[in-house]
Order: C-alpha cells, then structure tokens, then sequence
C-alpha cells in the first residue's frame, strides 16, 4: 500500500493512528554528519504539541516526547535510516464509543469505509491530524540538510476567521500567540476565536511560508515542478483546501505587465513569481499561501448517516481545537522543508 511515504532522495515515511501505542517514521536519504540530536527535533515538536494556542487550543495534552531508535551516533546523522517514535499517553478513545458506526460531517470516515472496508474511528485514526506529529519530526531533520546549503524557512498565520493581519514579521512569528505574522493581529483573533468556541463552531484560515536562501535550479520540470512538489506536499495535509504560489489567484486579476516580474542587473523589481519560474527556483524568495478549512468537529448538532446509510443526527464531543491555527503552521513549514531537501538531493546528483 502507498501513500505513507513522502519524497524521492530524501524521503518521510510514517506510521501510527491518533489513539494508537505510539506515531513515528523514518527518515531515509539523509546524508552523514549533520547535527540532529532528540533536543533538536523536541525544539520542533513542542511547537505543534496538543494544549497550546490559547483558547483555540484541544484539552488533550501529550508531551509528544521524540525517542530516536536508528540513523544517529554521538549527536551526528551516520547515513542510514532514522527511525523516531512518539508515544500517545493521553488518548481517551471512549469519546469516540457512542459514534463509531456514525459518520462524522466533515471528517474522512465515509471515505475511509469506502476504501478499506473499515476503520479506526478513535479520533480518524490514520487521517487525524495528530499523524502530522512524525512530519514535524522529519521537518528538523531535513533542516539540518538546508542549514549547510543557506536555506531558511519561515511561516507565519496572516488570517484567522475571515480577519487578516496587516503586517508580515515572520521572524516573530514563532513568538507570537497563534504564530500570527503581525501582532497586531492578535488581540482580533482571540476575540474571534472566544466568539466562535461559545458558539460551539470552529474557524480556519490562511499560514504563509517564506523560504530564503534557496539558489536558483531547484525543481525538475517537467511533472517535478518545485512548484507542483510544494503544492503536493502542502495539500497533503488534511486541513489544507488550497496553496498559492507568489501573487496566486490575484495573478488572475492581473495584467501581463503587471504580473511580470522585470528583471535588472540588481534583481527582480517584484515577486509575483513567488520565485519560480517554470517550476524552477529562481533565486528568488519562494512565497506561499495555505488555505486552511475549519476544524470540522463541532459541538453543533449536524445532520449525517451511519454506516447504515440511515438518517442521524451528530454532536461531536471530545477534545478538539477550534482552530488549526497555530498547531499546524509548524507542520506546513515541515513540508516546505522536506521539500526543498527532497529537491536539494536531486539537484546535487546532477552535480550542480
């Protein structure tokens, strides 16, 4: 069976369900002689553990504490497999007892039944987004990999519940309650957010990613785009209904003299771009933009079917953010990196 594996050179593979034993993936391709050690990759996770993001926030708290088991000696990668575990210890699969034969508005159980024949329903299973739990992990490996070749990712929230930020400071982004861009932005989005939880509803909304210092040729056209592979990785994350890549759908409102990013001896004068021309890195700052759907467990009651096909009705219960903003800005930023370490590799087999 595929699609738990990520990357070509550089490549994520993840196990585990959201009220499994345990999550977890190796990592494969990485090279030797990076610094990665289980303080490193804990400096990530802690970023995108359940409990955090204020009122937005699940009441499930894990420690989400990383254990590595292969593919690290003394602090430094050795080139072979690195095989990483992260135990559940707070999964309380009772919650999901009294609807395990109802499917959830919004969630993959129906899908999930089409295609296997059955399901895990504590919580999704494999399509909770607590499986992200192993791509963060596999993100801070991949940027050690970056660091040598001078490449930084940033990401940072630019809207939550229809109410965008102004300002863009990613650099404290990771600071900031919700990892907002503009902290000015703050103090409206946990009113929203207060709003909609007395509400028993759940809001979503827009992370934007920035990635400096990547050098130009990075992509492989013509179905290997760089900007195909961020789109492909982004939009497998399962909140995700849309990615956009420089101006995006705005390029669509736009002349081809506007659009056009016109080039000098010094550089481009925009970045509409997003930089990628082709599919291909241009030296410039990739920009992109992740829509974000709302959380769809909601305290609301919603009209659905069992597994029956007969008529119910639902009221989630359990423990669930009311955003997936900020927990999911570190795992879209994990992505991005995987990515670009993905195609780094392959760029480097071509010997350039």
């Amino acid at each position: 069976m595929s699609g738990n594996t990520f990357g070509t050179l550089f490549t994520l593979t993840t196990f585990g369900e959201s009220h499994g034993v345990a999550l977890g993936g190796v990592v494969d391709g990485c090279p030797p002689g990076l610094p990665v050690t289980e303080a490193l990759i804990q400096k990530e996770l802690d970023r995108r553990k359940p409990g955090q993001g204020g009122p937005a926030a699940t009441a499930r708290k894990e420690p989400d504490a990383v254990r590595l088991l292969s593919g690290v000696f003394e602090g430094q990668t050795t080139g072979t497999p690195i095989g990483f575990v992260i135990e559940n210890t707070d999964q309380r699969s009772r919650d999901y007892s009294k609807i395990k034969d109802i499917y959830r508005p919004g969630h993959a159980d129906v899908t999930f039944d089409a295609k296997f024949g059955q399901r895990d329903y504590r919580g999704g299973g494999r399509s909770s987004g607590r499986e992200t739990v192993a791509r963060v992990a596999g993100g801070a490996i991949a940027q050690e990999l970056l660091r040598t070749a001078g490449i930084h990712v940033q990401a940072g929230s630019i809207e939550l519940g229809g109410i965008p930020a102004a300002g863009r400071d990613f650099g404290g982004a990771l600071a900031r309650p919700f990892f907002s861009a503009d902290a000015d932005a703050v103090a409206a989005w946990e009113d929203r957010v207060q709003q909609v939880k007395a509400e028993g509803d759940t809001v979503g909304g827009v992370v934007e990613i920035r990635a400096s210092g990547v050098p130009a040729g990075l992509g492989e056209p013509v179905f290997d785009k760089l900007d195909a592979r961020l789109a492909y990785a982004l939009m497998g994350v399962g909140a995700v209904k849309a990615v956009e890549i420089g101006s995006g759908r705005q390029a669509a409102r736009m002349l081809g003299s506007e659009n056009n990013d016109q080039m000098t001896p010094d550089g481009s004068v925009s970045n509409n771009a997003g930089g990628i021309l082709g599919g291909i890195s241009s030296g410039e700052e990739i920009v992109v933009r992740v829509t974000v759907k709302p959380i769809p467990s909601i305290a609301k009651e919603q009209r659905t079917i069992n597994s029956k096909g007969q008529a119910v009705t639902i009221t989630v219960g359990g423990r669930h953010d009311i955003c997936a903003i900020p927990r999911i800005v570190p795992v879209l930023r994990a992505m991005t990196l995987l990515t670009l370490a993905d195609l780094l590799l392959l760029q480097r087999r071509m010997g350039k």
